[in-house]
């Protein structure tokens, strides 16, 4: 059984039911081999917790930074509430060590899985809401969030331009886009790539940088503000 009372003196929420503690915990491999257990695992408070967080990270971003625009405060968020970030978050509280694993996914490392680490916590946050309401929750959030959001502002924000042309792509039923140099210049040691985007046999952007990663960054930027009028659906 994990030692809920370590965990929650962790948190620092003390549960009026720690049952819901217990339920965030739960994976549904853990379900699988015990049945009788519990009669669901942690997703279904996962999918709570993960619009909670959403909900809560916006807020703060509105109130606290008003000098900042809706693209800005778009970017902040969702680098706050994407899986690294939130398996960061939860390392740091050794919210792995508390997890109910099955046999096969404990062995396979499943207390280090990002994915499994990133549910647990938005699992956690709806039992906290669920126990204690919107306030108590809301200091939850901004606690855990606080060092992440402060080494965004200092460092910026990547924008990863590559994902959100994938997504939009996506929504619009098309194949996955493609990269392919189609250029090198320059010696060894200071070459220059070109790369071009497609979709298919169509071409929506091309980019130039220092290295294949970066010149594909470009290529996915050109495309994205493109895309509107050089691409249908």
């Amino acid at each position: 059984m994990a030692d809920l009372a370590a965990l929650q003196q962790t948190l620092g929420v003390w549960f009026n039911q720690p049952s819901l503690l217990e339920q965030a915990l739960i994976h549904s491999s853990y379900i699988n081999e015990n049945p009788d257990f519990a009669p669901t695992s942690n997703e279904r408070l996962e999918f709570l917790g993960d619009a909670i967080l959403g909900f809560i990270v916006a807020e703060e971003l509105y109130q606290r930074f008003p000098q900042l625009g809706e693209g800005e405060m778009t970017k902040l968020r969702a680098s706050l509430v994407r899986r690294d970030t939130l398996s960061r978050i939860a390392k740091n509280i050794s919210l792995g060590d508390y997890l109910y694993l099955g046999r096969g996914e404990e062995a396979s490392g499943g207390r280090r899985k990002p994915a499994n680490l990133a549910g647990a916590l938005e699992a956690v946050i709806a039992a906290i809401f669920l126990d204690q309401g919107l306030t108590a929750v809301r200091d939850f959030v901004l606690r855990s969030v606080n060092q992440e959001l402060n080494k965004l502002l200092t460092q910026g924000v990547e924008v990863d331009y590559k994902s959100q042309l994938q997504e939009l792509i996506q929504a619009r039923q098309q194949p996955t886009p493609s990269y392919r140099v189609i250029e090198t210049v320059g010696p060894d040691h200071d070459k220059t790539f070109t790369v071009e985007v497609r979709v298919g046999d169509t071409v929506l952007g091309r980019g130039s940088g220092k290295s294949k990663k970066e010149a594909e960054a470009e290529a996915a930027h050109s495309a994205l503000a493109q895309l509107p009028t050089n691409f249908t659906q």
